[in-house]
């Protein structure tokens, strides 16, 4: 069998095709080097019994523990027979319960002082922690021959827990690794010799082999370490070919023009630019100015100036003949941008109008719910050129939609937009355009370097002047119902003072979310039997509570995704000019919305939220020179995870903490996200919060030997990795950037 296939080999033909198809279905293992690379989430070592004391409720679990007594009880008059058994190890005790049939071979074989390992999951019953029918293996035999073989065969050894499921338990998993691992002979193993020898790993072979039956904790970390690396580096080298590749495309070079928009622009400002903004500004146009396709990464907290550097960008490459398209995630959020430009540029913003400067240029919206006129008359002005810049949703990625000249794509917001629709918009160029993207969310640099790192980066970290600091505080609203009446004084306090609010819910609770009448009464039921569970606040109740109640008497106004475009932005309009007092809303307001006169926000349910959501939420009030309050409002018990996230909210205003505390506490699911399954489903040793100096060296490495290499000509078991690595679905992460 040649070296690549046996990896390659569908697991059913060694497994049997049930085992194989569970394997298929609930963890996403199909080859034989699926399996080799689907590795123990810890290790147990024989005879060190779990602390029983410490098992998480509603999780599916793996214990070793020895048997104390087991007896069986009749119910029911006698027609029911229930086998209850008690575990022990030392920490703790754990209920086993097995029912009707299923109680015959574990009463056989569960005697006390009999040592296995059991899986299920826990649950409470009078008050007690249990595992209702458990599978289990017994780890000791009573025949005196196999009891010493089989305590051989343990004794030191360390057990693999594996990431199960429950239709196949850990040690079964355990049991078709054993099937696959003489195939770890075959690995191709992508690091060059040089590098290998150089930072003295392990061989390949050896880390799965040790990785997986570990005979020593030195074993473990050895494995660990090497696993790492190649994660780390076979996804670096991606990344590196793929901006080796970029700077292979040409582009139109947009080189700044002496007296054009630009510089009409910078003129009138009536503020000088951050030192920050005048350097990413440089960076930006330094890349603008060559012929390969600018692709750069701007982050920056909420309020640091992005747009500004975005449109000086665009003005540029306006006053260099070409045209600049926004594309940002919603219509709200595209009208702000364009309400804001607008307002930026002024008689600028008018070019070819009367009473508009004759440098000007015009700059026009695009999104789906336009009347047919406008967008009959935005599509002329694009393809003719007239409109040097246009902003829009993914509206502009439609084929009617022609340019005159594209030269450069800014996009906002990245993580809400996916891979296709960006390409889409590059396409639109005679050559492809250059690219800026844009987010608010601040990014761990590893992460940026991982999840990103097809860009180069800017970071925006001064806030402009005239920017007021925001309090956070924690509101409890079990424990101290008067804390919420306060919060919602303080909001009438803001109001008298000539100040506006916002109060932000999770859901908007109209019918359509509870159309489905399953689902209505299956929620009905789980808030009847545990208030615990009860549905998330919404925008309309809230509203129409604080309207007759905390705060009637003033204008109280809702906001959320399922409105006409037309009525949201008629509201937006109003709460902009002051004449709304409290805006309700879900988070469409997360991203974009500026009114400086916005000085308080509440928001409800506030444990319903991840930690970037809510800095980026918070980050709506205080934009302007009166000092910013925000009130996370949570049932969360104290003691709970959630209130912990609120605390480290409340605690801090930088967002780069707050992002390395939301990774820390998500981990790499979420943040890589759904349109990053191939970086997903590729590390499984590397983490990417804990890694960050095996990701910083394995870049250096990557860019190093593309540089000298691009093609990996002389190195052919890496592209072969890479290849395997990067089929179809995760091609296409490396796009997202």
């Amino acid at each position: 069998m040649d070296r690549v296939s046996s990896f390659d080999e569908p697991l059913k033909k060694l497994l049997g095709g049930a085992t194989a198809k569970v394997m298929a279905e609930h963890l996403d293992l199909h080859t034989v080097g699926d399996l080799l690379h689907h590795y123990p989430r810890r290790y147990e070592e024989r005879g060190k019994l779990t602390a029983l004391a410490d098992l998480p409720l509603d999780e599916h679990v793996t214990v070793l523990a020895q048997v104390a007594d087991a007896r069986i009880l009749m119910f029911n008059n006698g027609r029911g027979k229930r086998l209850e058994v008690t575990l022990t190890d030392g920490s703790g005790r754990l209920q086993l319960v097995f029912f009707g049939h299923g109680v015959h071979k574990p009463h056989k074989e569960l005697l006390p002082g009999r040592q296995a390992m059991f899986a299920g999951k826990v649950s409470v019953f009078n008050r007690k922690m249990q595992l209702a029918h458990p599978t289990y293996q017994l780890l000791d035999a009573s025949d005196a021959d196999e009891a010493t073989e089989a305590v051989d065969a343990f004794a030191g050894r360390l057990l693999p827990i594996y990431p199960a499921c429950k239709q196949l338990d850990s040690w079964r998993i355990a049991k078709a690794v054993d099937a696959v691992l003489p195939s770890a002979q075959d690995a191709v193993d992508p690091l060059p010799a040089s590098l290998r020898e150089g930072r003295g790993f392990t061989p390949l072979p050896e880390a799965l082999l040790k990785v997986h039956r570990p005979q020593t904790k030195a074993d473990v970390e050895d494995a660990k370490a090497r696993l790492k690396w190649d994660e780390a580096f076979v996804l670096q080298v991606a990344l590196a070919r793929r901006r080796y590749a970029d700077t292979q495309l040409p582009a139109v070079a947009r080189r700044p023009v002496a007296d054009g928009l630009l510089d009409a622009f910078d003129a009138k400002l009536p503020f000088t630019l951050t030192e920050g903004q005048e350097k990413v500004s440089k960076e930006i146009f330094d890349d603008l100015a060559t012929e390969h396709p600018m692709h750069r990464l701007l982050q920056g907290e909420v309020g640091s100036g992005k747009t500004m550097v975005a449109l000086r960008a665009m003005l540029t490459v306006v006053d260099a003949g070409g045209q600049a398209a926004m594309l940002a995630p919603t219509e709200v959020l595209a009208q702000q941008h364009h309400r804001s430009i607008t307002e930026m540029m002024g008689e600028l913003a008018e070019g070819g109008m009367l009473g508009g400067s004759d440098r000007g240029t015009k700059v026009v919206l695009l999104t789906g719910s336009m009347g047919m006129a406008a967008r009959r008359q935005a599509l002329l002005d694009l393809v003719t050129g007239e409109a040097g810049i246009v902003i829009g949703t993914h509206a502009l990625i439609e084929d009617k939609v022609q340019f005159h000249d594209l030269g450069l794509v800014v996009v906002d917001e990245q993580h809400r937009f996916g891979v296709e629709q960006r390409d889409a918009l590059r396409s639109k160029g005679k050559q492809p355009p250059h690219l800026l993207v844009m987010t608010a969310t601040p990014i761990p640099r590893t992460v940026a370097m991982t999840v990103f790192g097809d860009l180069e980066t800017s970071v925006l970290d001064q806030l402009p002047a005239g920017r007021s600091p925001i309090a956070s505080h924690v509101v409890p609203a079990k424990d101290k119902p008067h804390f919420l009446a306060r919060a919602w004084e303080r909001v009438r306090e803001e109001v008298e003072n000539g100040h506006q609010a916002y109060v932000v819910c999770p859901r908007i609770g109209d019918d359509a979310e509870e159309a489905d009448g399953k689902k209505g009464k299956a929620k009905k039921k789980a808030v009847d039997e545990d208030p615990e569970k009860r549905p998330p606040l919404a925008v309309l109740e809230i509203a129409d509570e604080l309207r007759k109640g905390a705060l009637a008497g003033l204008t109280v106004e809702v906001l959320h995704g399922r409105m006409h475009p037309d009525e949201k932005d008629d509201v937006m309009r109003r709460f902009a000019a002051g004449d709304v007092d409290v805006l309700v809303a879900t988070t469409v307001i997360e991203v974009g919305v500026n009114v400086p006169n916005a000085t308080a926000m509440v928001i409800m349910d506030a444990d319903r939220f991840g930690v970037s959501q809510l800095h980026q939420l918070r980050g709506r009030v205080g934009r302007g020179s009166a000092p910013g309050l925000c009130l996370l409002v949570s049932e969360a018990h104290e003691a709970s995870p959630a209130r912990a996230r609120l605390s480290a909210v409340a605690a801090t205003l930088d967002g780069f903490e707050l992002s390395r505390i939301d990774l820390e506490q998500r981990r790499e699911g979420d943040v890589l996200g759904q349109a990053q399954s191939g970086v997903r489903s590729s590390l499984r040793m590397l983490t990417v919060i804990d890694d960050e100096e095996v990701i910083a060296a394995a870049r250096e490495e990557a860019v190093a030997i593309v540089a000298a290499d691009p093609e990996l000509e002389h190195l052919p078991e890496l592209r072969t990795v890479l290849a395997a690595l990067l089929d179809k679905d995760r091609e296409e992460y490396l796009d997202k950037g």
